[in-house]
Order: C-alpha cells, then sequence, then structure tokens
C-alpha cells in the first residue's frame, strides 16, 4: 500500500493512496489514529488492511488534498553521510575525510515537512540537496542481525536531506547544518515493505528547475539497508516510527565547479523508482 497523511478541513487524516484517488482509513480501520500505531502492527494486519483499501471505492481526488509528512514528528530521524563512493569522492574533494566506520548524524525532527511544502533558507548562505531513499522503522530493533533487519522495516519514502553547508561543520556530527525548520521534506507517502521486494535496485534522482543534478542506483549504496540497521541498533533501540535516510549519490550543488546552491524560487524534485517523488519551492 501507499499510505498518506493528509490534511482534512485542518484535521490529519489517515488514508490509501489508490491511482490519483485516496481511500480514508477512518471507517476501514478506526482503531488506527496515527501512522506510527499503523507501523507498530504485524504483516498480517496490513495485509487485511490491503485487501479492504482493495474492495473499496476512493472517495477523495488526490489533486483536491494537501498530502502532509506521512509520518507524525518520529522519535528519531537518522541520516548516514558518504554511503556512495562517488559521493564519498566528493565529500574528499572538499576536505571531508573518508571514516573507517558508518557516518551517522541526526536530523532534529522538527526538520520534517511534506512532500510539497515550501523550504526555508532560514540563515544559510548556502542551501543544497541531496536524494535520498527514506525508511520507516515497524517494530523495534535492538541488536538485530543484517539478516533480519529487514523484518523491522515498515515501509519506505523519497527524503530531501536539505543540507545547509556552511552550518554543516559547525559541529563535529553535522547536525546543525542537517536541522534547519523545514529541511526535511519526506513523502509523498509510505510504501509498505512487501511492494519493495528489494529496496536496493531502485534508481533514484534529484533535479533542481528541471535539471538533473543527482541520478543514481541504490545498489551503489556502501553500507545497505540492512548492514545499516544492524550497526545502529548494536548500539540502541531504533524505535517503531524512527526515519533513516541512507545515503545521497554524487552531485550535489556544493561539489559542483563552480558550487551550485539553491536561491528563492528553486524548485527541487526528488524521485526513487517504485516510491515516489517529492517537490518543494525555496520560499
Amino acid at each position: 500500500m501507499k499510505l498518506a497523511r493528509f490534511d482534512s478541513n485542518g484535521v490529519p487524516q489517515l488514508g490509501a493512496v489508490v491511482g490519483d484517488a485516496i481511500v480514508p482509513l477512518r471507517n476501514l480501520a478506526p482503531e488506527f489514529a496515527t501512522m506510527r500505531e499503523l507501523a507498530s502492527s504485524d504483516r498480517d494486519t496490513i495485509a487485511r488492511l490491503s485487501d479492504l483499501v482493495a474492495r473499496t471505492v476512493p472517495e477523495v481526488e488526490l489533486s483536491a488534498v494537501r498530502l502532509l509528512a506521512p509520518i507524525e514528528r518520529p522519535g528519531k530521524y537518522l541520516g548516514i553521510g558518504m554511503n556512495y563512493a562517488d559521493h564519498m569522492k566528493e565529500a574528499e574533494r572538499l576536505g571531508v575525510k573518508q571514516q573507517p566506520n558508518q557516518t551517522w548524524f541526526n536530523k532534529q525532527t522538527t526538520c520534517v515537512v511534506g512532500p510539497y511544502d515550501d523550504i526555508e533558507p532560514g540563515v544559510t548562505e548556502k542551501l543544497d540537496y541531496e536524494v535520498e531513499l527514506g525508511v520507516v522503522i515497524g517494530s523495534n530493533a535492538k541488536s538485530v542481525s543484517a539478516a533480519d533487519a529487514h523484518r523491522h522495516v515498515f515501509g519506505y519514502f523519497v527524503a530531501n536531506d536539505v543540507s545547509a553547508r556552511d552550518w554543516q561543520f559547525h559541529s563535529q556530527t553535522f547536525m546543525m547544518g542537517k536541522s534547519f525548520d523545514t529541511h526535511g521534506p519526506i513523502g509523498p507517502w509510505i510504501v509498505t515493505a512487501d511492494e519493495v521486494p528489494d529496496p536496493h535496485v531502485l534508481g533514484l534522482r534529484c533535479l533542481v528547475n528541471g535539471e538533473l543534478r543527482q541520478e543514481s542506483n541504490t545498489s551503489k549504496m556502501i553500507s545497505n539497508i540492512w548492514d545499516q540497521i544492524a550497526y545502529l541498533s548494536t548500539a540502541f533501540t531504533l524505535e517503531t516510527g524512527d526515519l533513516l535516510a541512507t545515503g545521497t549519490p554524487e552531485g550535489v550543488g556544493v561539489a559542483m565547479s563552480p558550487p551550485q546552491f539553491l536561491k528563492r524560487g528553486d524548485v527541487i524534485r526528488c524521485e526513487v523508482d517504485g516510491v515516489g517523488a517529492i517537490e518543494n519551492k525555496v520560499a
């Protein structure tokens, strides 16, 4: 299923996207008030809900509603850096040293906005884009092996890891430059894990004002999603509804010659095959 949150007269609702329409879940599954509650359900429950949705006539045109971030504010939003070899080379040219382990940073959860919401630059003068495949954790994961990691994934979304490059190195963790308000657009929905048999064969790309800037495939990740979950859960529990941004490929603006930072009015479109696309304007 494609599970979304949408604004219904000022009240967030859950829905399943079917074609160009939405099946609201308030009558089909009233026991689920939030996406995080849905994410905690088992695979059988998701399968039963999918069957109900398939037998229901959609009530709402997708074009008639505003899609919200597909999950309420998560407990954690974690991003991995330099997880594509060519992007790592870009980073090294800019003076970012390669690390022997996976390199993770926090995106403060207040950065999360919807799939078509505006990006506010804030005080940065070096605003940049990063298309990524996002992961939503389902059941809690602690000390999980890479072989079992897939059991803890609820679904996938498209992420733009918007980055304030001039603030990114204010701290060694990158956190300041990754966490500005509105710098975490995600969506447009969550595609449940059963509909993505292999998340490591997906094309992804980023376009700025229609110009292709990034294009790659998740097969090129250095640490795949299962290894990421295993690594993180060795140290702490990944909880239901936590988000992971799994890395960006080469082509970011800061690495261009000369650098091409985003400016007001620019439109950034991030796409992941089999998942969807988000599009955000710099306000």
